[in-house]
């Protein structure tokens, strides 16, 4: 898979000196909007290791977030990407098309949920994808109003930004924002007041209750919602909600929209999080995984919708770039011949079991949950009163930086540490990345 030893080395403090180096270059050249979350200048990647301009070699938690599932230089990405790369870079398909843009748009309409006639149409960007599932909604019910929900994420675009939930970093000071966007309650189990078992009918419920009084189902374009919440905080809804909700849509015309850029391709060991209780979406938007690190988003959707849009209103210059379309080919490639859905799942009994028995030992960790190589522990003060805890996670993250382990927060609250290993990570350094975080929480 790759020629980067597949084993944690520490020759340095990290971050080490030359990335230090680098990162005073950074500080004087980069604007200062643009965050890392650890300052180590990367050199190589591959499998579950990435290797610093130091030398230093970090057990992977994070995939670059949910994208390089495959590995972060897949044989087959790389090979079909140099391939195309050699024939021509970019001709923009809105000019003259190429074959792989079909392609692409072939294998998604095989892969995704539901045996209707699909269609697809290519971005750059997750936010670009949802950006546009919004227009294709609009364009076919001829309305203007979009429910997105409590915790939800989808981008850092103005349109985007209306839609994600949290404040701080993703909004603070950017408005204003778009109109006729509205949030209702998600169904966060662990967090809901009559506890997880009433979750699911409860919030589903409220939610419909609020859609029908406050907005009209009648006024609804789309309801947007990702199966399995990323940035906040890797939130399952509770069982029942989905289908209840796709359920509602449908009665009243609604397109519901799975966003699933950070849980699709694999990731929560199935190929979409949306098809766990078997919820086929009118729309599903992706990018992250699609092409194993090169940027490509994805709408595909029910032909009846995506065509719903005039000649000319869907598009991008670079929207489906050529390279980008070989590397999604070259990673679909990689996730059936290694059936990363498999693995997946075989990184979820690993990880849940190790942080299952942490969590009996640690008042610390409050809820162990995610699906595949999607999992994270919401840390908290107290267990009674579920305060969140975001000095200890930061404190925590810290600790298995420095260890060698690169791991992720997220959460409203900032109290969710989140672990996205690439899907090829072999078994040894999934656990030596556990024993890493068992130490940590042992410091903390």
């Amino acid at each position: 898979m790759t020629a980067i030893p597949q084993e944690r080395r520490l020759v340095t403090a990290v971050p080490g000196p030359k990335s230090q180096e680098l990162q005073a270059r950074r500080t004087a050249a980069v604007a200062g909007g643009v965050g890392s979350v650890l300052p180590v200048f990367a050199a190589r990647a591959g499998g579950g290791i990435l290797e610093d301009v130091d030398g230093n070699r970090l057990i992977d938690f994070g995939s670059g977030i949910a994208v390089t599932s495959v590995g972060a230089s897949a044989e087959a990405v790389v090979r079909r990407a140099s391939a195309q790369l050699a024939d021509f870079t970019h001709t923009c398909f809105m000019v003259t098309p190429y074959e792989g843009y079909v392609e692409v748009c072939e294998r998604l309409a095989e892969l995704t949920p539901g045996d209707h006639a699909k269609k697809s149409a290519l971005f750059n960007s997750g936010a670009e994808a949802v950006e546009n599932a919004v227009k294709i909604a609009r364009s076919y019910t001829k309305r203007q109003a979009v429910v997105v929900f409590d915790h939800g994420y989808h981008g850092r675009t103005n349109l985007t930004m209306a839609l994600t939930s949290k404040n701080m970093p993703y909004k603070n000071g950017f408005g204003p924002f778009a109109p006729e966007i509205y949030r209702v309650p998600v169904a966060y189990g662990y967090r809901w007041p009559t506890g997880p078992e009433n979750c699911g009918p409860e919030a589903s419920a409220q939610v419909i209750d609020q859609i029908s009084k406050q907005i009209g189902a009648d006024n609804v374009a789309a309801i947007i919602i990702e199966p399995l919440l990323g940035e906040g905080g890797f939130i399952e809804p509770a069982k029942g909600f989905l289908p209840a909700l796709a359920k509602f849509a449908k009665d009243n015309g609604i397109v519901f929209v799975a966003d699933e850029i950070q849980s699709g391709f694999c990731r929560t060991g199935q190929w979409f999080a949306c098809e766990d209780e078997g919820v086929v979406p009118d729309l599903i938007t992706t990018a992250k995984g699609i092409a194993g690190g090169l940027p490509l988003a994805a709408v595909t959707g029910r032909a009846e919708i995506m065509d719903a849009a005039h000649a000319g209103g869907l598009g991008g210059t670079y929207g489906g770039n050529p390279v980008a379309c070989a590397a999604a080919l070259g990673a679909i490639e990689t996730m059936r011949e290694l059936d990363l859905v498999a693995k997946a799942r075989r990184i979820e009994t690993v990880m849940k079991g190790r942080l299952s028995a942490l969590r009996e030992k640690y008042d610390l960790i409050g809820d162990v949950r995610g699906r595949g190589a999607m999992i994270a522990i919401e840390l908290v003060k107290d267990r009674e009163t579920k305060e969140p805890a975001p000095e200890a996670t930061a404190a925590l993250a810290k600790a298995c930086h420095a260890a060698g382990l690169l791991v992720l927060t997220c959460g409203t609250y900032g109290n969710v540490l989140r672990f996205l290993p690439p899907l090829v990570i072999g078994e040894d350094l999934l656990n030596e990345g556990l024993d890493i975080i068992e130490q940590a929480l042992a410091t903390v």
